[in-house]
């Protein structure tokens, strides 16, 4: 492996030269949440770019000018499938084509909490199938420090070609945030890290032809201990807040109104909000990475341990509040009719991954609830791989449907929710995101929870 003296190869230099005069090619490989609002951003750059998706119907429909994600126009993919500047394709065998190739794949858990890396190691023995000098190669997904350098290169190097000589590789995890209007995916700040000076110069090059902001680092295993902490960082927090929302409940002080008056501290406090669990893909999972780490090098990680306790439990919290306020008003769980509202896992979006959503509605049908739900983004319930819900559609959320309710269970916010006509109609409300604190009217059937 080459060192920071070491001449640039042959290689190198043509890749670089290709880069900053937009003449390389880029590929994206997943084109979910990630993947595809990178791929918008390498187009508009001015980049011919692949996307590819083992998923025929995601090509399809890119092939159609459809968008399948909210906050990605269906008008520009059409444009841009139109010019030839965006080619999505369900062909593996096209990968060679890339001069970049980005990762944008899933990294989920295994039921016992361990990293799950096989999309990771499947779509890099693709990748190593048709590698080729002059190629980079760059894992956005998120993992634990190691992955780059330990699973991805000796599958790559396998082929016979050499690392900061033939072909580069580097990580940067990917920060997009869903529902986000303040920053898009070219707006943060992009942290990249190499296996070698070269592949991390090169790396560095196409985010900023990109427009991206680069935050360099030393290592591509600095840059994938960043994401964990900034996930871990949340986990913790938001822990915190969830436990301290059960013990003031108790003792009938609202945690919303603590969190409130905390944050007008002007240091030293940021303000973390309680919710009825973990959502997304990259918050409630993210953390056992590092404790899975941890436990390979003999040590525990007992805050990462203890987050991931609490802010699992919070489901079951809040259907025992959703008990509570049917007791109250006489009626048991058991043929009551619930109707949750939002199944995404966070306001405004269209993503129900690892929403909590989908353990409420679990946990509710387990208890015999009569369950419906309303989500203006989420039409019909996906099927989900860790949950196990009916088969639902989306109810118009009339008058008439909140009047039909036991109680109305409020999981996601939504802006398009107008909440005191909500409370006006419905009997009985449970709320977890405090979004009924401004209603006046009706606040003796609202519950916190």
């Amino acid at each position: 492996m080459p060192d920071a003296s070491s001449a640039p190869s042959a290689a190198f230099q043509s890749l670089r030269t290709a880069i900053a005069t937009k003449e390389a090619s880029v590929g994206v490989v997943g084109l979910g949440y990630v993947g595809l609002p990178l791929t918008r951003v390498f187009v508009d750059a001015g980049f011919r770019t692949l996307g590819f998706d083992v998923d025929p119907v995601k090509i399809e429909r890119l092939q159609a000018g459809e968008s399948y994600i909210q906050h990605i126009a269906g008008r520009w993919i059409a444009d841009a499938v139109a010019d030839q500047r965006l080619l999505p394709t369900a062909d593996m065998g096209r990968l060679g084509e890339a001069d970049a190739v980005l990762i944008c794949v899933p990294t989920p858990l295994t039921s016992s909490r361990d990293p799950d890396l096989t999309y990771v190691e499947s779509t890099t023995e693709l990748i190593a199938e048709s590698l080729r000098p002059g190629q980079l190669i760059i894992l956005e997904s998120t993992t634990y420090p190691g992955t780059t350098r330990d699973v991805i290169l000796p599958r790559l190097a396998a082929a016979g070609l050499q690392v900061g000589e033939d072909f580069f590789v580097a990580y940067s995890p990917e920060r997009e945030d869903p529902g986000n209007r303040q920053y898009s995916a070219n707006t943060i700040p992009k942290v990249v890290g190499g296996v070698d000076p070269f592949s991390l110069e090169v790396a560095e090059a196409l985010y900023r032809e990109a427009d991206f902001e680069t935050v360099p680092v030393a290592s591509a295993e600095v840059a994938e201990a960043c994401k964990i902490l900034e996930n871990t960082y949340r986990s913790i927090n938001i822990a915190m807040v969830n436990e301290l929302k059960v013990l003031f409940q108790r003792i009938g002080i609202d945690i919303w109104e603590v969190i409130e008056a905390a944050k007008t501290k002007p240091f030293g406090f940021q303000a973390f909000y309680p919710g009825p669990g973990l959502g997304g893909h990259c918050i409630p999972i993210d953390p056992f990475y590092l404790s899975w780490l941890a436990r390979k090098h003999e040590m525990s990680t007992r805050f990462i341990e203890l987050a991931g306790e609490i802010n699992t439990a919070m489901p079951e919290y809040v259907v025992s509040r959703v008990a509570r306020a049917l007791n109250d008003a006489g009626k048991p769980i058991r043929n009551s009719r619930v109707a949750i509202l939002g199944m995404a896992y966070k306001k405004d979006i269209d993503d129900p991954r690892e929403s909590p959503s989908f353990r409420l509605m679990e946990l509710l049908d387990e208890y015999g609830a009569v369950l419906s739900y309303n989500d203006p983004f989420i039409p019909v319930l996906p099927s989900m791989r860790h949950y196990d819900v009916p088969p639902l559609s989306s109810e118009p959320l009339t008058s008439a449907f909140l009047q039909a309710q036991d109680c109305v269970l409020i999981a996601t916010d939504h802006t398009q929710y107008d909440w005191h006509e909500i409370v006006r109609h419905a009997p009985l409300i449970v709320d977890t995101r405090n979004v009924t604190r401004d209603v006046r009217e009706g606040r003796e059937k609202i519950y916190k929870a």
